[in-house]
């Protein structure tokens, strides 16, 4: 496409992105504030009640920490919240509900600061940062664009801090798939970028797409041991998901209803509102975030290096599925991406220049 019209097609997108609503699924709920929710008490006007989702997934962490068998409380608990069991999928692979008891949860949701999962949130960032400042320094970015991505990136990946949201699934597994774009170098040292991924894969199917684009890329460059070593990730995760999906079909009865589908066409406003509200975007007009989350992609396309080219090419992928996926209530997918994807602000003068220059 000439530049002149890359150009204008990117003015239309952002003036399109400012426009469009941001939407969520039925809220009842006030916000408090980043420090109340981390670590200290919220105040009486910021309180609000426990999300019907997060709070299934403290009953269930509080049942299973007491020896009850996963599926049987899950499926239990899904009945009592008038909440589907089919297809298997609607209930959670188990991994995060046994780790959030091993971490020390007892299922008592965000008012109980549990220190396992706190420490195991700040050491989690801590990780993805250093990941990060040293793949940025790999990849030959200037110190300035180097430090103004840092400072991206801990505003994005200071979610993972909020222990309102420690059981949210998303949650984590975005965090570890930031952590593992950071520790992974293309064709060396990218073993514990794959035992991080596995983890995120592990805790939440939606981090399939990572894997698979890790696998063709490498592939892509004739790397055929890494390519081999995340079609094997992506082989045990089927195994480990067909498993799941016949330990749920055990616990469904005839009467259990199956659950709404998740196409929906949302078009632009199902990107946008995915990765806003499940950000910290969400603090930003709609105006403002919504054109934002379209320069993060464009910025990333103009940081020609390894990284630039996958990120560009997860984010546009995940953001098409965002489009024609998910209804209004799944806006948390978005957490997936998100932790990461606000580094591509740091690298949109240099797109804008290469499309201004090719321009001319």
């Amino acid at each position: 496409m000439p530049a002149r019209l890359l150009l204008a097609a990117v003015a239309v997108l952002l003036v399109a992105a400012a426009l469009v609503p941001i939407r969520a699924g039925k809220q009842e709920t006030a916000l408090a504030g980043f420090v109340e929710n981390t670590v200290g008490e919220a105040k009486p006007a910021a309180e609000r009640p426990r999300d019907d989702d997060l709070a299934l997934y403290d009953r269930v962490i509080a049942r299973i920490g007491k020896g009850e068998n996963y599926y049987a409380v899950a499926a239990e608990e899904h009945r009592k919240a008038s909440y589907p069991l089919r297809p298997g999928v609607a209930v959670r692979l188990p991994t995060l509900a046994y780790a959030s008891v091993w971490l020390g949860d007892k299922g008592r949701g965000a008012e109980a600061v549990v220190p396992g999962t706190l420490a195991a949130a700040i050491a989690l960032l801590a990780a993805t940062l250093w990941a990060w400042w040293r793949r940025l320094g790999d990849e030959g970015l200037p110190a300035r664009e180097r430090r103004f991505a840092m400072a991206l990136l801990f505003f994005g990946t200071s979610l993972g801090l909020n222990r309102y949201y420690f059981v949210l699934h998303e949650l984590w597994a975005g965090m570890l798939l930031a952590l593992a774009m950071g520790l992974h170098r293309p064709g060396r040292n990218w073993g514990a970028a794959l035992a991080v991924a596995a983890l995120a894969l592990a805790i939440r199917e939606h981090a399939l797409p990572f894997v698979l684009l890790m696998g063709a890329m490498a592939f892509w460059r004739r790397d055929w041991k890494e390519g081999a070593a995340w079609s094997a990730l992506a082989l045990a995760f089927f195994a480990y998901l067909a498993w799941h999906l016949g330990q749920v079909a055990q616990q469904v009865l005839p009467s259990d209803p199956v659950g709404p589908a998740w196409l929906e066409l949302r078009g632009l406003s199902g990107w946008l509102s995915n990765v806003v509200l499940s950000s910290n975007l969400r603090f930003l007009p709609h105006f403002i975030a919504g054109p934002l989350v379209v320069l993060m992609v464009l910025g990333w396309s103009g940081w020609k290096s390894p990284a630039g080219t996958f990120a560009t090419l997860l984010y546009l992928g995940y953001g098409l599925a965002f489009m024609i996926a998910g209804r209004p209530d799944n806006f948390y997918w978005g957490a997936v991406i998100a932790p990461a994807m606000l580094v591509g602000l740091a690298f949109v003068p240099m797109a804008v220049g290469s499309l201004v220059k090719a321009a001319r």
